[in-house]
């Protein structure tokens, strides 16, 4: 009999016939309006580290290309509770060794490397989380190469170390994953995370260290390269699902549309045009599909000229506001991906943190090299159920229910 491991909260859910179903509960954290607007503010800075390595630094075209991947030439259905922090960042438990050691992470299509903070770190955000201790687990085996991924305000460093990893009810025999020994900045310290669980190529992994859901399909231990992403809304009663080998039809409507991944680094897909109101403007772009950013980053010419269409203006913090009663008014906003249209509200794309109103629309200073490049976050994500298809290399979206 097959195990299906999903999760779907008091919902039943359908899955293969004999299957038998295990449901677990999904947390939510209580944020107060100030932390909602402490992490908004930092989005930016996270953005740029996370993507480009510094906030400052001019990236050569090798470099660029290199992070974008330009280099790379009878199973049961898992599912793994995501947990909603202020509508900026969902995560979820993995355990690692044995006995298992339980740590919470943001999954995370926009990277490719699984880390988590370690005994050995010293640092504040080590601190304030849960950390990994090797000398507790049977199954551990050292590795000790050293790894450093940088970020604006410092580099995140640690070594890379090998053991038994566990995610929603399947066990990856011998992952490569990071310890981390020094995190630096705020993005860290007052994230409800522990660590990230990268689920983009192994193109981008740091090091070339496998990615854990390549360990799920080499191990087969799903039937389908395929993982799901239903994002909830901050005011439900769920944090949302991820599904590994598989989707949960009872988290969308209608049938899923599918687009081809462009360059095989960052889940990106092409992006012919946009469309505010009435006004549409023509594309050539790539948008990088990211379960770990919050907002929609785009390039800041662009951002300071959706965000003066819909009465958006900077505040102290840089971060774009627009009084709360007009944003029922707001007109659509919408993506053409391929020669497909998808559409936001005024209410899905403005940010509501304790009665102030944030646009979801941020700008940042790309990389020529990367040409137009948009980055499509939770804003998005929490309106549209995404599917994303390591074996035919696509991902695939349809509305949310």
């Amino acid at each position: 009999m097959k195990i299906a491991f999903l999760l779907a909260g008091l919902l039943s859910l359908t899955v293969a016939s004999h299957a038998e179903l295990m449901r677990i509960n999904l947390k939510k954290a209580d944020i107060t309006p100030a932390d909602q607007m402490l992490a908004y503010s930092e989005t930016g800075a996270y953005m740029a580290q996370k993507y480009f390595g510094s906030v400052h630094r001019k990236m050569k075209a090798d470099e660029a290309n290199q992070i974008i991947g330009l280099d790379a030439s009878g199973k049961p259905t898992y599912g793994v509770p995501l947990s909603n922090y202020m509508n900026a960042q969902y995560y979820g438990e993995v355990n690692v060794g044995t006995p298992p050691q339980t740590f919470s992470v943001v999954f995370d299509t926009g990277s490719s490397n699984f880390w988590v903070p370690s005994t050995h770190c010293n640092s504040i955000a080590c601190f304030l989380h849960r950390r990994f201790d090797s000398e507790k687990s049977t199954t551990f085996h050292p590795n000790g190469t050293q790894f450093a991924i940088q970020y604006g305000s410092g580099s995140l460093e640690g070594i890379i170390s090998n053991d038994n990893v566990e995610v929603g009810g399947a066990v990856i025999k011998g992952q490569d994953f990071g310890e981390s020994v020094k995190e630096p900045g705020l993005a860290f310290a007052f994230g409800k995370f522990d660590g990230i669980f990268g689920l983009g190529y192994d193109t981008i992994s740091v090091l070339g260290v496998v990615p854990p859901f390549y360990n799920l399909v080499n191990q087969k231990l799903i039937d389908e390269a395929v993982f799901g992403f239903y994002l909830a809304q901050a005011d439900g009663s769920t944090g949302g699902q991820m599904t590994l080998g598989g989707v949960d039809s009872n988290h969308f409507t209608g049938d899923l549309q599918w687009h081809n991944v462009r360059r095989k680094g960052y889940w990106e897909i092409d992006m012919s045009k946009i469309q505010l109101g009435d006004e549409e403007v023509q594309l050539n772009a790539g948008a990088v599909i990211d379960t770990g950013s919050s907002l929609i980053v785009l390039g800041t010419a662009m951002a300071e000229m959706i965000n003066r269409e819909i009465g958006a203006k900077k505040n102290y913090a840089g971060q774009y506001i627009i009084e709360c009663e007009k944003v029922a008014s707001l007109p659509e906003f919408s993506f053409f991906f391929g020669s497909t249209k998808y559409t936001l509200q005024g209410t899905d794309y403005v940010l509501n943190a304790g009665g102030s109103c944030i646009s979801g629309f941020m700008g940042m200073d790309f990389p020529e090299s990367l040409g137009d490049l948009w980055i499509v976050g939770d804003v998005f994500l929490r309106k549209y159920y995404s599917v994303y298809d390591l074996g035919k290399n696509r991902v695939g979206f349809a509305p949310s229910k």
